[in-house]
């Protein structure tokens, strides 16, 4: 059960982590609370040390404690695995300081199946990272086949049986006890293997869950244990109570996910479809707070969730899925039974038996079959006809190949798309596109009934692409080929399939609508995040002013740092702009990059961990060699890696004698990552981040920016500074923004470029929050040095 309210409600102040809140944090707890019951949503951009974590918890939490609102939970969703640690411990910090007579906050954080599975954790039954999806799935149905109507046995004998396998062992006169599968420090009463009934392999902890789930009842008279009096249940504790008792660690997180008073989760738990439908949707409605943090990555992040898009691999599976079903009525018909083929282990009653249900024809099958291959077909033509374009001796040697993309139309000119119109010209209608979605959904019901394997079925995510790829418009959608590099050495020599995967994509251009449509369902709740501004932009962008039009308050709320202005030193350095113009190949020390070098080892001089963030990796290496000629101090390099490479980087930066390190803005090292303490004396930005403009897909998301934002939206912006300028800049300020962690920090920031400095055509500096814009004063380069000089020594006076 929830954990119980208090029986009146008492203001915000009894539910603060804190003795005092700042003053910028009462403020935003006020609009928080007020804007809430309106149904609305607070915007908050609040630089390091606002607050904002304990900020949007208190309002939340005050909402959900309030006895006479309608809200029953808040809903955190974060892109930054740092800050959902930050979320866990003001919670704990809340849940210690509350008044004596209320109980404590419950609170759980959501993770995947990966984390939570006994199996996978331990690495056992054949269960890892990679399988855990298809084999839980695989298992559960068995499991669930079993016990189901018509079913060999009941929940309570599976569970059972695998109880007494257990005891079996111990009975059989060895000298040993059986070795019980442990995780997160607690046995479990099962063996390292799943459990088998007759010949049936099943999942104990599955089969406990459903067994104590009440009939026509709550899952959560399934949980083994109490939410009131615990608290926040962090992802080992979920685990040691729910394995420990035998049950499913991941059934238990869905069963107390609704009655939770806090859920901590990511953007996937809000805005991915699939997701949503079979695992969070209970959370989606207008009894959540919702907090949206990191919300500068809102945009992005809900972008690539709402994209689509299925490989030609998938497309091959899909096909040889549909082959298996139609063959064994094939054979039946020719008079040969399925085993004279490769037909996988279906029969032609269960085909049959299962079309006729799902009222789909065979010839619909047959059909969608025939698509499918043609398809394929036609993007083996067409990447081979690039590739003749672009390369044509790219056979003969194909590492040379490099990630591609294969627009579908004119990005800049929206219409339809060339696939399209080859599916029109070979006389495949809208209703084959559309079709393919229920014949795929039923194919793989056929198989996962007919054949054992634990494995993911293609046919639906092609069925699914393919209607989405008629059912969207031409200009919100792009639609391309991607060509990903990878090889494979099982495909045959000198064709591009052994160095890519190709893939056809159907990219969402402007999802403002679909965040919009999500952040509706919700009852209201706060945005935050170091770097929203400008914020009309925001607003617009993620479709807050479309939720605005609609009646649903949104209120506004930005605040500047408030540790001591003398510990921090800021310039705009007016130096020539970082463009791709001005700054020619990189083997050439002209005077753009000489300017930038220059900066950099000015401030490189400062007593500390000084952070370079360039625009991309290419430029990171570049200048990684360029300050190892000039610096005395040694210079680390980040270049795209796994994470065990970025963490053991992070170390070596923190450890012994101050260093430099060089990374790309559009890494993960300038957003999201501690530099508290002494950790970082000073961060450098040279240049605007701005992305590859040349991409068809970039060429695309500005053209519907331009048609959706441009002289007819409210700001009047190009679709060049909305999709492109602002996202930038608020790249540097998230890393500059590493810096200054707390009051008694002291460092330098450096926005290196003379569109930070000066206005010019195409400044940046407007997108600079008013606060910053004072801060970063214009220093020429010469005057750099001596600012450097003057902080530091201004430091030591004191």
């Amino acid at each position: 059960m929830s954990a119980a309210q208090p029986l009146q409600h008492v203001s915000w102040q009894a539910v603060f982590g804190h003795d005092d809140p700042y003053s910028e944090q009462a403020d935003g707890i006020d609009a928080a609370v007020e804007v809430a019951e309106e149904n609305g949503f607070l915007v908050v951009e609040g630089a390091c040390g606002t607050g904002k974590t304990m900020l949007a918890l208190t309002a939340g939490i005050d909402r959900v404690r309030d006895p006479e609102s309608d809200y029953e939970r808040v809903l955190v969703l974060t892109s930054v695995k740092q800050q959902l640690r930050q979320f866990e411990a003001d919670l704990e910090t809340i849940n210690g300081n509350l008044p004596d007579e209320w109980s404590p906050v419950s609170g759980l954080t959501l993770v995947g199946k990966a984390d939570v599975c006994p199996y996978s954790r331990e690495g056992v039954a054949g269960v890892d990272d990679e399988t855990v999806y298809d084999r839980c799935e695989g298992l559960r149905e068995r499991t669930r086949n079993l016990v189901g109507d018509g079913g060999e046995t009941s929940t309570g004998t599976l569970v059972s049986e695998a109880r007494q396998t257990q005891t079996g062992l111990l009975d059989s006169g060895s000298t040993q006890g059986p070795e019980y599968l442990s995780t997160a420090g607690e046995p479990t009463p099962y063996l390292p293997e799943t459990a088998e009934y007759g010949d049936t392999e099943y999942c104990p902890f599955y089969a406990t869950f459903l067994d104590d789930v009440p009939e026509d009842g709550d899952p959560i008279e399934a949980v083994p244990f109490d939410l009131t009096d615990r608290g926040h249940i962090d992802t080992e504790e979920l685990v040691r109570l729910s394995a420990g008792y035998g049950t499913c660690p991941h059934s238990v997180m869905g069963a107390v996910l609704p009655h939770a008073e806090v859920v901590l989760g990511n953007y996937y738990h809000a805005f991915d479809p699939t997701t949503v439908g079979s695992f969070t949707g209970a959370l989606v409605d207008e009894e959540t707070f919702v907090v949206c943090d990191e919300a500068h990555m809102l945009e992005p992040r809900v972008r690539d969730l709402v994209s689509d898009g299925v490989a030609e691999s998938t497309l091959r599976d899909a096909e040889n899925e549909l082959t298996r079903v139609i063959q064994p009525i094939e054979f039946e018909d020719a008079g040969k039974s399925s085993a004279d083929g490769d037909a996988g282990s279906a029969d032609a009653d269960l085909v049959r038996g299962e079309l006729a249900d799902a009222d789909v024809t065979l010839r619909e099958v047959r059909e969608t079959r025939e698509f499918v291959s043609d398809l394929r077909s036609e993007i083996d033509r067409r990447v081979n006809a690039h590739l003749d374009r672009t390369l044509p001796d790219w056979r003969a040697d194909l590492t040379r190949l490099d990630d591609d993309e294969i627009p579908l139309r004119d990005p800049e000119d929206p219409g339809v798309d060339e696939l399209t119109e080859w599916a029109d010209d070979a006389g495949y209608d809208e209703a084959t596109w559309l079709r393919a979605e229920s014949v795929g959904a039923i194919v793989a019901r056929i198989l996962n009934e007919a054949e054992d394997d634990d494995v993911r079925r293609a046919a639906p995510a092609v069925g699914r692409t393919l209607a989405n790829w008629t059912r969207t418009d031409h200009v919100a959608y792009f639609r391309e080929l991607e060509l990903e590099r990878t090889w494979d050495e099982t495909a045959r020599q000198n064709t591009w399939r052994r160095a890519y995967n190709a893939r056809i994509s159907l990219h969402n251009c402007v999802p403002g609508e679909a965040i919009a449509e999500r952040l509706g369902e919700f009852g209201g709740g706060v945005l935050m995040s170091a770097t929203l501004e400008p914020m009309a932009v925001f607003r617009e962008v993620t479709g807050l002013d479309a939720l605005a039009d609609d009646g649903r308050p949104i209120e506004e709320r930005t605040y500047g740092l408030s540790f001591p202005a003398a510990n921090r030193a800021s310039f705009a350095v007016d130096v020539p702009k970082f463009t791709h113009e001005n700054r020619g190949p990189r083997g050439e020390l002209n005077p753009t990059r000489r300017a930038h070098v220059d900066a950099v080892c000015e401030i490189a001089r400062s007593p500390g961990n000084v952070l370079v963030g360039m625009p991309n990796y290419a430029e990171a290496a570049w200048m990684a060699e360029a300050l190892s000629e000039r610096l005395d101090r040694p210079v680390l390099l980040d270049e795209a890696s796994d994470d065990d490479a970025t963490e053991a980087l992070k170390t070596e930066f923190f450890g012994g004698d101050s260093k430099v390190l060089v990374t790309s803005l559009r890494g993960t090292l300038t957003e999201g990552v501690d530099y508290r303490g002494d950790r970082l004396a000073a961060a450098v930005v040279c240049g605007v981040p701005i992305i590859d403009t040349s991409s068809p897909r970039t060429r695309a998301v500005k053209t519907a920016y331009d048609r959706r934002f441009g002289s007819t939206g409210k700001g009047g912006r190009s679709g060049f500074e909305t999709a492109l300028t602002v996202p930038a800049v608020r790249k540097a300020r998230q890393a500059i923004g590493r810096v200054i962690r707390g009051p008694d920090e002291v460092g330098i920031r450096a926005l290196v470029d003379a569109r930070y400095a000066r206005e010019s055509w195409d400044s940046v500096r407007e997108y600079l929050p008013e606060t910053e814009r004072e801060e970063f004063g214009p220093v020429s380069p010469d005057m750099l040095g001596y600012g450097v000089d003057r902080f530091w020594s201004s430091l030591e006076g004191d």
